[in-house]
């Protein structure tokens, strides 16, 4: 028998972001407030006395909206007070309780026209009503602050780290209840479904239901939802009594799913003792949570489910949810094994995995597909998402009903972690949404040795998905049959709603941190207290023997047919001699590499385009929209008529080549997604890629997502604030079709960094660690312009860095080596000069028989710079991307006459120009540009130094000398010559900030870097001949 609690609490804080909870002032014993919004006087109505003006507030919106959606008696007294009635008579007492239940219906007395006096029926006390109000105050309570008496820790120990003492609004004194009152019978409110097919039930009822409801081993946070119908739904599934019940076969199914999570840790336990593994000991209710998730999901349409997850239990949910073979999990184990694919690969518990199967309980085919993730525990949320988006997207399922994602997280990671709260973010977004996610937290209430009340300031590590309002099923994690119905009702609330969900498993980690790890060196009563608790298999075989759902002789022979699936298998790996990688692949492209080997990749078509085409996009790009009513901001107009005089001339400026370039890619069936802050006008007002009517609100017109009927979609959009989760997101949408040109742009390439962890572990490296491809591109404006330390650098010198490429060794050059050099590298970084180039370089990255990432140094003051302009002519068939771009002038005409070759890259290219002119050395200093920078064209960098035998050799770069690209290309440039030649300096000397923050020092510095390049009778070096601060004066 379940009671209201019914002693006085010591006063307990209330939980972060906890509603106000509408009870009576009078009954709390505090000062009343009067109601607000009324006509008459609420101190002159004795039953408002001491009641919560914010709860009388409550039940007049309430009314307005829907006079039926409250009590008859509430209905009464506003529509009294509407009428003016004087202070004391809008309040009309009901009949008697005991003729609240007659055969006819009860005539409540209404107030008459002002000209009539109210008519009164038989007064009762006022306590009568405080008393129902109290008890709809009671079941709110329980909705919102029940969770906080909820058995959620299977060890017992929570209020260690939570403060688990008894709200005061759960208690019966608060409300001035009594033992006596607990027999007597109450109307229930509308905001409830406790009483199933009654309409009132005695207090002693209403209590033991909500406890049954919200205070055994689930706690439920939905009421942050401002929405009540959503919160009705939650309600249902919950409070209707009975609802949570299952059937045998279900039971059966599920103590079958927790044989084969248990004994499959248990295995690698026996088998591997001395390997990490992060196994899944003390939450193996994961298993059955997932594989629960999956059915329904199936059920209600979905085929596809993208998941993403940190180490722990990963091997758990490849053998037994995605169920990758369990041989070549084994294999993994195996140190003697030889990878037989390039790369340098990656520890067991990192790697993902796509996998068709079919799921038995609903009888489809569906695929699986777990992506790969680093150490960095939520980095995968974002990436996840992007897969998940762009499957979605190629499939037409606009409502996600086919693909879904699934993100299992820690607890001290995801309270810890700011990915997660941005990724959140991206939840609700139009272009980015993925129609819900379903969020597991395995809550191991520990964070490796932190304690929770150490590693968070929130109640719960789930505080931060109410953010987007997503409901929070807390759950103890050794009651599977709770998991199993919360596990139900989140995809049901994901198919309805199409939102994020999050279950919160509370469970407990049986081992350290990995099985080398000793966790009673700062955990010691945790684990004291883990080592006497019984496995959750144990305790749910014993339930269900007791209960004569199972026997234990058909226990027994569940777990023995499992113990040989795994022994047949482990022997199956021991016969294996080698390791492949590519069977762990989470996004394979089947069709991309069907019948291509490594030689016949070794051809590129050309990157040209016909000039009806360039035409075509130009015109389309130069005119105002076909609307007649479409107003266009007077700005724009001016830039569509530029635009249309560059098609008229035949040339183009930066944005008009980039435009050019996605037309042509979608002309020929690729699809173009430009994700990123402000790209579709662009950071610098130069992309216009949506034009906004300027007289009506949400009226656009993209034209490039309208040159032709035929064409492949464009998607351009303005992201959030982001840059971790959006460049992780757009990484995902990357890897899941090859055949599409996906890009991001940062606002500045200064910003890039926030996304450094996607950069690092993703982007650099995702390919040798997982044999995954890319296409990925990364536009990062980047160029010094005075405007200081954190709106110049793209900081190239860091991708540079991490370019998989020999500095000391000079490669084997033949036709292929342009493309063989792609091919081995593990991305692609360059600098560009020319719009033409540009244009050609966008072209490549699809046109490539494989994928590489593409990090692009794009231009800032060059957008609009009077000599960074390219003609058709540049842009025609049999035109190509120029990895280097020699001297076509004077110098480059009299190789033996030239003294100095510099070589640059990006926009110094300009300044260094117009210096040379300014000093008439065009005929004895020729100024070459890397527009490849990585991988290094060293054998057009060969060609040139060979073509000016007696020139010294410069490099020359705006960027400081501890920056930039200069410690990448000197060593690269020796290895050229042989080392025969030297390479001198030209650019800013080192520094800690990436520019100055003072227009005269910055015009300063570049003063010295063109004089120093410019002046053939001074070889000393710049960072020698700058003055230095003496620092003992």
């Amino acid at each position: 028998m379940y009671t209201l609690r019914t002693f006085w609490t010591s006063g307990p804080k209330l939980a972060r972001g906890v509603l106000s909870q509408g009870v009576p002032a009078a009954l709390r014993g505090t000062p009343a407030q009067p109601a607000r919004l009324l006509t008459t006087s609420v101190q002159q109505e004795s039953f408002l006395n001491g009641s919560s003006s914010n709860y009388v507030e409550e039940m007049y919106l309430a009314w307005l909206d829907n006079p039926k959606s409250v009590h008859k008696s509430w209905d009464v007294f506003f529509r009294n007070a509407q009428r003016g009635a004087a202070p004391g008579e809008a309040y009309q007492s009901p009949p008697p309780m005991a003729a609240m239940m007659p055969v006819q219906p009860v005539a409540w007395p209404m107030m008459p026209l002002p000209a009539a006096p109210a008519v009164t029926s038989e007064q009762i006390s006022g306590k009568v009503i405080d008393d129902h109000l109290a008890v709809q105050a009671i079941i709110r309570s329980y909705q919102i602050r029940g969770h906080q008496c909820a058995k959620l820790d299977p060890l017992g120990i929570m209020e260690a780290d939570l403060d688990t003492s008894t709200p005061r609004e759960l208690t019966l004194p608060y409300y001035r209840f009594s033992e006596e009152d607990l027999d007597r019978t109450f109307v229930l409110p509308q905001t409830t479904f406790i009483g199933g097919g009654n309409t009132s039930l005695p207090l002693r009822d209403i209590i033991q239901r909500l406890e049954e409801t919200y205070c055994q081993t689930i706690g439920l946070e939905y009421m942050h939802i401002n929405d009540r119908e959503k919160c009705d739904w939650i309600r249902q599934k919950f409070e209707i009594p009975g609802i949570m019940s299952m059937s045998n076969e279900t039971k059966r199914l599920t103590l079958a799913r927790l044989v084969r999570s248990t004994r499959f840790e248990q295995f690698l336990a026996t088998k591997y003792p001395a390997e990490k593994r992060f196994g899944l000991e003390g939450c193996e209710v994961l298993i059955p949570a997932l594989k629960t998730i999956i059915d329904r999901c199936t059920e209600q349409g979905a085929e596809s489910f993208v998941m993403g997850m940190p180490h722990r239990g990963r091997l758990n949910v490849l053998a037994n949810v995605v169920r990758k073979d369990l041989d070549q999990i084994l294999c993994q184990f195996d140190s003697s094994l030889e990878a037989d694919d390039e790369g340098s690969g990656d520890v067991k518990y990192h790697l993902g995995c796509s996998h068709m199967r079919l799921n038995r309980t609903t009888n489809k085919s569906i695929k699986l597909a777990l992506v790969a993730n680093p150490s960095h525990l939520e980095a995968v949320d974002p990436v996840v998402q992007g897969k998940t988006r762009a499957e979605q997207y190629y499939r037409g399922d606009i409502e996600g009903k086919k693909v879904m994602s699934i993100l299992m997280h820690g607890d001290a990671a995801f309270a810890g972690q700011g990915v997660v709260f941005e990724t959140f973010h991206l939840s609700d977004l139009p272009a980015y949404t993925t129609h819900g996610t379903i969020h597991v937290v395995v809550n191991n209430q520990i964070g490796f040795t932190t304690d929770p009340r150490f590693s968070r300031s929130s109640t719960y590590c789930t505080d931060v998905a109410k953010v987007v309002e997503a409901p929070i099923f807390h759950v103890n994690a050794d009651d599977p049959e709770a998991v199993a119905h919360v596990c139900n009702v989140a995809a049901d609330w994901r198919s309805e709603f199409e939102k994020d969900v999050v279950i919160d498993l509370v469970c407990y980690r049986r081992g350290g941190h990995n099985e080398m790890d000793e966790p009673m060196f700062t955990q010691p009563l945790m684990y004291k207290q883990i080592g006497k608790q019984p496995t959750v298999l144990r305790q749910y075989a014993e339930k269900l023997i007791s209960e004569g759902v199972v026997t234990q002789e058909e226990y027994e022979e569940e777990v023995s047919k499992y113990d040989k699936i795994c022994e047949e298998a482990y022997q199956q790996a021991r016969e294996e001699k080698i390791l492949s990688i590519k069977h762990w692949l989470d996004s394979p492209w089947t069709d991309f590499f069907k019948d291509k080997t490594r030689d016949s990749m070794m051809v590129c078509e050309s990157t040209g385009v016909g000039e009806d085409i360039l035409t075509h996009v130009g015109t389309f790009m130069g005119s105002p929209p076909p609307d007649p009513k479409f107003t266009i901001h007077g700005g724009v107009k001016r830039i569509l008529r530029q635009r249309a005089t560059m098609v008229k001339e035949r040339w183009v400026d930066w944005a008009m080549a980039e435009a050019m370039a996605f037309g042509s890619l979608m002309h020929s069936g690729f699809h173009v997604r430009l994700s990123g802050q402000d790209v579709e006008r662009g950071t610098f007002s130069q992309r216009h890629h949506v034009l906004h009517d300027q007289n009506r609100d949400k009226v656009f017109w993209t034209p490039l997502d309208n040159l032709w009927p035929d064409q492949a979609p464009y998607t351009v959009c303005n992201s959030s604030l982001s840059e971790y989760a959006v460049m992780g997101f757009e990484l995902g949408y990357s890897m899941s079709n090859p055949n599409a040109l996906v890009l991001w742009e940062a606002q500045f390439g200064d910003f890039s960094n926030t996304a450094q962890c996607i950069i690092d572990q993703f982007i650099s490296s995702g390919q040798a660690k997982w044999v995954r491809q890319t296409g990925i591109t990364l536009l990062l404006p980047h160029g010094y312009e005075g405007m200081g330390p954190e709106h110049s650098s793209a900081r190239m010198e860091r991708f540079l860095q991490m370019s998989t490429e020999d500095p000391d060794l000079y490669p084997e050059i033949d036709e292929r080596f342009e493309i063989r050099q792609l091919f081995d590298h593990n991305w692609i970084v360059a600098n560009c000069t020319t719009p033409a180039n540009y244009f050609h370089l966008l072209r490549r990255q699809v046109l490539l028989p494989f994928r590489k990432p593409l990090v692009v140094m794009t231009p800032k003051s060059l957008l609009r710079h009077p000599e960074a302009r390219s003609s058709f002519d540049d842009m025609l068939p049999g035109t190509t991307f120029q990895r280097l771009i020699p001297d076509l002038g004077p110098a480059g005409q009299n190789h033996e006459q030239v003294q100095r070759l510099i070589f640059c890259t990006g926009k110094v290219y300009y300044d260094l120009t117009k210096e040379r002119k300014a000093r008439d050395l065009d005929d004895k200093i020729a100024i070459v540009r890397i527009e490849q920078i990585s991988p290094f064209p060293f054998d057009m960098v060969k060609q040139q130094c060979d073509l000016y035998p007696n020139a010294d050799l410069v490099w020359a770069q705006e960027e400081h000398k501890n920056m930039g690209a200069w410690n990448y290309i000197q060593p690269r440039i020796r290895t050229t010559v042989n080392r025969e030649r030297h390479v001198s300096y030209a650019g800013r000397a080192s520094a800690a900030a990436a520019a100055t923050g003072a227009k005269q020092s910055h015009q300063q510095e570049l003063t010295r870097l063109l004089q120093h390049a410019m002046n053939l009778d001074n070889h000393v070096a710049l960072w020698q001949s700058q003055p230095r601060r003496n620092l003992t004066g």
